[in-house]
């Protein structure tokens, strides 16, 4: 009897034993302060190797060992740009965003800016989708141009705004070119003068003003579409845009001299008007 209590015992000790080595093995491996030159370097060659969230991660532990020193300052942007080379744009804007704040007055801080405004900018979806992308973008964009005017940062943050402008325009195209195919032809009016108002420096400004004068003649608004098209043959007279409007309201294969009368008119008193 007194054998197999005793044999019981032992094999409850060992339990235990095995029980706590296992505990002991899925600890978190002990916390060692490494100096910040090691880790910055670290991180710096995981980044050369592309190794882009492990780069992220190792310049964030630069800053969690080391957050009073100059290295810190460092890793919090390089880390921004690992995100930001991993497309993690929402990792890269809040490093970004914390690297602004911490730091106003450093001398990288207009990258700082610039880089936040590419990681929206590279989000921007197509003409189709939701523009609210190209809205931040938008910005971000003028955020460095109006901080920091004469930067490089800035010259090329006024070609990508450019291309952001054209891209806002273009959805208010799809939207306006949807409604007309509907026969809705007052929202799609709405649309298209907004592109002529809004957007007046975008490639899409001839055919907002082509569809103008379809959509007023749709409706049977003549004089609106005469006087639509005529701004349209007075600042884009090469367009084919021009060429389909002024076939549309006078006919193909020639004119008659009272309708070129009006057109010429029409042509010649605009100039101010657009």
């Amino acid at each position: 009897m007194l054998s197999t209590v005793r044999a019981k015992q032992i094999i409850a000790t060992c339990g235990m034993a095995i029980l706590l080595a296992a505990c002991s093995s899925n600890e978190a491996p002990e916390y060692i302060e490494r100096p910040v030159s090691e880790l910055y370097n670290g991180a710096q060659d995981l980044l050369d190797a592309k190794e882009y969230q492990k780069a992220a991660e190792a310049f964030d532990e630069v800053e969690r060992q080391h957050p009073y020193s100059v290295w810190a300052t460092k890793a919090t942007l390089m880390a921004a740009y690992s995100y930001y080379q991993d497309n993690k744009y929402d990792d890269a804007i809040n490093a970004l965003d914390r690297f602004i704040s911490l730091h106003p007055a450093n001398p990288d801080v207009p990258y700082a800016y610039y880089l936040k405004a590419l990681s929206y900018y590279e989000q921007i979806s197509d003409v189709g989708r939701d523009q609210q992308m190209t809205q931040h973008a938008m910005e971000a964009l003028d955020d460095v141009i109006r901080r920091f005017p004469d930067s490089k940062y800035s010259r090329d943050a006024k070609l990508k705004k450019d291309l952001t402008v054209d891209h806002l325009a273009g959805k208010e195209m799809n939207v306006g070119r949807y409604y007309q195919d509907r026969q809705e032809f007052l929202a799609a009016i709405n649309r298209f003068k907004s592109v002529i108002e809004k957007y007046q420096t975008t490639t899409h400004v001839p055919e907002a003003l082509a569809r103008l004068t379809e959509c007023y003649l749709a409706l049977g608004l003549e004089g609106e579409a005469k006087r639509t098209a005529a701004v349209l043959g007075h600042n884009f007279p090469g367009s084919e845009y021009y060429s389909e409007s002024y076939d549309l309201l006078v006919g193909e294969g020639g004119t008659s001299r009272t309708e070129e009368s009006w057109w010429d008119s029409a042509t010649k008193s605009i100039t101010d008007l657009f």
